[in-house]
């Protein structure tokens, strides 16, 4: 079943986030220090990310037109009126920003190395361990997010489902298509420019400054473009 890591992974956040909802009574003072301690720790995965890339250059670049491109389409707007949408639908108080959760978990889980790598060993492989893997850490990370941002995380799960989908079910095509050596290069700068969005969802979990990180995210689509451009001209 050419979906299964997919599927697995998107049930593993539902059910991690249920189960952060059954953790309840716990003072503000200590959710806030989870929080910030989960901040911390995403901040560090993001540099980690961040720190692949090979030609910084095109990161920078995607980054700024991408950012462009977001603020030009308000797709933090668009977003947040989602989440907003849900948490009307919901219904209850005292569950935390809604649309913050579900925005920040949906990056967190989307962007990343695994999610892409994962989706393409899925698709061209069939080989779902990476998939599977990252159900487990998301799954987990589903629990300490519900617990403290609240139960936004749980719709993070759709965007999850078809991104993830997406990739696996255009792997084949991607395969015919693309060279391995220029999708090393892609996953490369792929990861780094995810991991600046990446600190950007740990700066605003800290509360230092808040970044409108969903605006960021057609970067993804222009760091691909650049790279296939680049690598057709064999400048990388």
């Amino acid at each position: 079943m050419i979906l299964l890591g997919t599927i697995v992974n998107a049930l593993a956040i539902i059910i991690g986030s249920l189960l952060g909802q059954t953790i309840n009574g716990m003072k503000d003072n200590v959710k806030n220090s989870i929080v910030q301690v989960i901040g911390l720790c995403v901040v560090v995965m993001g540099i980690e990310m961040g720190l692949s890339s090979n030609n910084f250059i095109i990161v920078i670049f995607s980054i700024v037109i991408g950012t462009l491109l977001g603020e030009w389409w308000a797709l933090e707007d668009k977003l947040e009126g989602m989440g907003n949408h849900l948490e009307r639908w919901v219904g209850k108080k005292g569950q935390g920003n809604i649309s913050a959760a579900f925005v920040s978990a949906t990056i967190i889980y989307c962007v990343g190395a695994m999610a892409i790598l994962g989706s393409l060993d899925s698709g061209i492989r069939h080989d779902h361990q990476l998939l599977l893997t990252k159900s487990l850490l998301d799954g987990f990370t589903a629990i300490l997010f519900a617990s403290t941002m609240g139960i936004g995380v749980i719709f993070s799960a759709i965007p999850v489902f078809l991104y993830q989908s997406a990739i696996t079910l255009s792997a084949y095509f991607i395969q015919q298509f693309i060279s391995d050596d220029l999708m090393e290069i892609m996953i490369n700068e792929l990861t780094a420019t995810g991991g600046i969005m990446i600190i950007a969802i740990g700066i605003n979990m800290l509360g230092i400054k808040k970044i409108r990180v969903a605006n960021m995210l057609p970067s993804i689509i222009i760091v691909v473009i650049g790279v296939y451009l680049l690598h057709k001209f064999q400048v990388i």
